[in-house]
């Protein structure tokens, strides 16, 4: 169903683009030749989508104005910027902002002035202000993407869904040609990561003001397809891809702060760090911006902004041997020497379940219900070990992502990271029993992997508010037992569900139940559901933990 430009609209959109990055975050870092081949783009992009969701979710607690949410948008991506390609996407965020704050403020929507002008417009804007933001402008990049998306969506007519898929649609097509317009693209055999993130990016906006998938017809959806197919990266069949020798010599570090200061402070700014270095992107506004600059002297890029204003949130990046390892010439954040034994990061659901963890030795990261970690904050956590190897379980499917960027940030300050897939504490609590850490350290990996993949897990929870589940309709207060993430059972009683789930998790085999009681778990459940087993089950052992957790009951089968 079509819908319209708002605050609504925005949120969703944030999330789609979100969600839409982590999954392609690693095509688009094997992707990134231009302007160094550091493969860390999808991560640059992710990483800003994330602050820049956090942003608009933190708006929607109240009731905010469909510019007061893409301005939150805006101001998100522009603080937690990271990288080239993540600078340029908070500028385009933020011309978009800037034109549908002045079409809110002029009331067009009150004017009856067609839906999908103010966007239009905005798509315009975001392009002409990225471009403006770049000091040397380059086709065949993001930017080249940009402006065939705003054309597009210029020549458009019709609702802001119509918009939306025309600037989409010419923003793949634009991304398709960037190796022909950009020798590096070329030689390497690719299209541009930069604006292969855009087209993600905008195909998440299709998604959420029109409710479909773009690239999949909708006489032919089914399952879940991915909402930007990846496009065509043209492989080398000599499988020479990109190499050093290929690419001319650079600057040999990324520099990248915000800064505080007026307009023409930064205008000097500018200046000066164009002749000090290349890929200089500065956006912003306002008295905030964020800085990014590929220089060889790093202090005299952070002296030029202390000199314009205040910079903080200062980081700098080496970029090592181009071409090769992009991590190599990378300090390791753990003091060499003193490394502690190899660590285990759980992120956990309860304070139970954290005290569980700890007493194993893990580095537990609390998740509350409605707030989960953001990367920096598992990547911290990592990082804070003081461990030359980790293993991170994020114990929740819809951690995935946030787990791979954090690892991803890790690894950067020289951390060796693996992520066990763990997709419920139960399945942690197993990966965890088998952690040896006098063992090498692939083989620990596979066997806690091995461990949580053996583990099939299930949950109750209590319904909200009525709604469709794979098991029926089920009511405000109804108690849903849940097996691998689908609704299985719908209930009044929570023990007779619980008991209902472990028949059916015990039907195909097993010899060990775990049960994590949570807080709201009604008095005797525990008790109840051991004589269950032993009365139901012969031969099947069951322990119990207290968990604390918001939700009832976290079951799990071995």
């Amino acid at each position: 169903m079509p819908h319209p430009l708002d605050a609504a609209a925005v949120r969703e959109w944030s999330a789609q683009a979100l969600d839409a990055l982590g999954r392609a975050r690693e095509t688009i870092d094997a992707i990134n030749v231009y302007p160094v081949a550091d493969a860390d783009t999808g991560t640059n992009l992710y990483l800003t989508a994330e602050s820049a969701a956090r942003a608009v979710e933190a708006a929607c607690a109240g009731e905010p104005t469909p510019a007061q949410a893409v301005r939150a948008m805006a101001h998100g991506a522009l603080i937690g910027a990271r990288g080239n390609s993540g600078t340029i996407l908070a500028q385009l965020l933020r011309g978009m902002a800037e034109e549908i704050a002045e079409a809110e403020a002029g009331g067009a929507c009150e004017r009856g002035e067609d839906d999908g002008e103010p966007l239009r417009r905005a798509l315009v804007r975001a392009a002409t202000a990225a471009r403006a933001a770049v000091a040397h402008p380059v086709e065949g990049t993001v930017l080249t993407v940009a402006a065939a998306a705003a054309d597009a969506a210029a020549a458009a007519a019709g609702d802001c869904p119509t918009v939306a898929r025309a600037a989409w649609s010419a923003a793949r097509a634009a991304l398709e040609a960037t190796p022909e317009q950009l020798p590096a693209l070329s030689r390497a055999g690719v299209v541009d990561a930069g604006g292969y993130g855009l087209v993600t990016v905008l195909g998440a906006l299709v998604a959420a003001l029109s409710g479909e998938r773009p690239g999949a017809p909708a006489a032919e959806r089914s399952g879940t397809p991915c909402p930007i197919p990846p496009p065509d990266p043209h492989p080398d069949p000599d499988g020479g891809g990109r190499t050093a020798a290929q690419e001319p010599a650079g600057p040999a570090c990324e520099v990248v702060y915000l800064l505080e200061a007026g307009d023409d402070a930064v205008a000097a700014l500018r200046t000066r760090l164009d002749a000090l270095g290349d890929s200089l992107v500065v956006v912003g506004g306002d008295g905030l911006w964020n800085v990014h600059v590929h220089v060889d002297d790093a202090g005299a890029a952070v002296e030029a902004g202390i000199e314009a204003g205040r910079p903080f949130r200062i980081r700098i990046t080496h970029f090592g041997a181009r071409g090769g390892d992009r991590h190599a010439g990378r300090t390791p954040a753990h003091a060499p020497g003193r490394a502690a034994p190899r660590a285990v990061v759980a992120v956990v659901p309860g304070d139970g379940l954290a005290e569980l963890c700890a007493a194993a030795g893990a580095t537990t990261v609390t998740a509350r219900p409605g707030e989960p970690p953001a990367s920096g904050e598992l990547a911290q956590a990592l990082l804070r070990t003081g461990a030359p190897e980790a293993v991170l379980m994020p114990n929740d499917p819809e951690l995935r992502h946030t787990a791979a960027a954090a690892a991803e940030q890790a690894r950067a300050e020289g951390l060796r990271v693996a992520i066990i897939p763990t997709r419920s504490p139960v399945q942690g609590i197993a990966a965890l029993a088998v952690h040896e850490p006098g063992r090498r350290f692939d083989e620990d990996v596979v066997a806690m992997t091995s461990a949580a993949g053996a583990t099939r897990y299930g949950e109750l929870c209590v319904a909200e508010r009525q709604a469709w589940t794979t098991a029926g309709i089920c009511q405000a207060g109804d108690v849903l037992g849940l097996i691998e993430g689908d609704v299985a059972l719908i209930g009044a009683q929570a023990a007779d569900v619980a008991a209902a789930v472990l028949d059916r998790m015990l039907s195909a085999g097993g010899e060990l139940v775990t049960l994590v009681i949570g807080a709201g778990a009604p008095v005797g459940l525990a008790d109840h559901l051991e004589d269950h087993v032993r009365r139901n089950h012969l031969a099947v052992d069951t322990l119990v933990y207290e968990g604390r957790q918001s939700g009832p009951l976290l079951i799990g089968v071995e």
